[in-house]
């Protein structure tokens, strides 16, 4: 496959990608945390994050993603694509269509590392089934970036992402804290996304544990992969099983079918929704009252930071090992008032796969 064959893009989106980048403001210097080494259970510091003013030579870049089905994956595209043109680097984008194509996003960066690229940032469908290929690719001096969703492997070279544990347990934290012990039984259902995803396993641990000590009943985990449709079918199943359930929460596509389903049967006072990450329909969700609440771990500035990680280290500069924006929860009380830049990709944003 040709570099050109791995994504193809129309100029008129090109043109429009980059006068958006060209009208967005800087985005520096960003609250974050920063981690000497790969446990977030270890010791953090909080601290403003500082990108370089530019990259000293034109590295070529792969950047993979597990999927571009929803607009969080959109946000993350607007982070590297935005930070590779400031930067002044060349990056390609290829993205393996959903989180059951692990053997897809494998020869998807062979492909991208056969063509050239001298670093690869990854948003891993599986934290394990990629630690092989990470291994060949320490081997080849080529550095990997761990962007969104966590890969176990020692051989990363850093990490840009946040705790999806903490995301979850914020999530349940804001519920829990509505629903206190002996307040009386709640039940709710629980969608956390394709089973298997490093993403998916801390986020469900976290919300789990937020909610063990109070009147929160989970009487339903629903896995499943993060397409709409897809979300909407468990959704629907859940709601035939479970005719009591007074909350959805889950991903922010299973928060956007939830809302849509829930009006079509007039169970929206019935039935609240809640996600567990930040975007667009989310948004929208939170300012017009169907959805009460979500954290953001600012996608956009996750992406920004992994392409800095990846010149830095390239170029044999000081980089931090692991870096996260700090996260936190909006509501209607802030919906109006937060960084938005940082979390959702401008609204004539296009997909976007390739800078030169």
């Amino acid at each position: 496959m040709t570099r050109k064959g791995l994504a193809v893009l129309t100029a008129g989106v090109v043109a429009v990608a980059m006068s958006t980048a060209a009208m967005a403001k800087e985005w520096y210097p960003f609250p974050v945390q920063i981690w000497k080494g790969f446990d977030f259970a270890g010791p953090h510091t909080e601290a403003d994050y500082t990108p370089l003013d530019k990259a000293d030579k034109k590295w070529d870049i792969c950047v993979s993603f597990p999927h571009m089905k929803d607009a969080y994956w959109m946000a993350v595209d607007y982070g590297v694509f935005a930070e590779s043109k400031r930067q002044g680097v060349k990056m390609t984008l290829v993205e393996a269509g959903g989180y059951t194509n692990l053997a897809k996003q494998i020869s998807q960066i062979e492909d991208c590392v056969a063509a050239g690229a001298q670093g690869v940032v990854i948003g891993a469908i599986s934290a394990d089934g990629l630690n092989n290929l990470v291994s060949e690719l320490k081997k080849k001096n080529i550095p990997v970036i761990d962007v969104i969703n966590g890969i176990s492997s020692p051989d990363v070279a850093a990490k840009s992402l946040v705790s999806f544990g903490q995301m979850g347990y914020m999530t349940g934290e804001y519920l829990a804290k509505m629903h206190p012990k002996g307040s009386g039984k709640v039940q709710v259902a629980w969608f956390p996304g394709p089973a298997g995803a490093g993403w998916v396993e801390d986020g469900n641990k976290g919300f789990l544990d937020a909610v063990k000590d109070s009147d929160i009943e989970v009487v339903d985990t629903k896995y499943g992969d993060t397409g709409k449709e897809v979300q909407l079918k468990l959704v629907e199943d859940t709601l035939e099983a479970y005719p009591d359930v007074k909350y959805i929460v889950g991903t922010s596509p299973t928060a956007e079918a939830a809302i849509g389903l829930l009006r079509d049967r007039g169970l929206e006072d019935k039935v609240k929704v809640l996600a567990y990450y930040f975007t667009p329909p989310v948004y929208e969700g939170i300012k017009s009252g169907r959805i009460m609440a979500a954290p953001t771990d600012s996608p956009v500035i996750q992406g920004r930071v992994a392409i800095d990680q990846i010149v830095r280290i390239l170029e044999k500069k000081d980089f931090d090992l692991r870096v996260g924006p700090k996260i936190y929860v909006i509501d209607s009380a802030n919906v109006k008032t937060f960084d938005r830049d940082s979390s959702l990709a401008p609204d004539d944003f296009k997909p976007t796969f390739t800078v030169e």
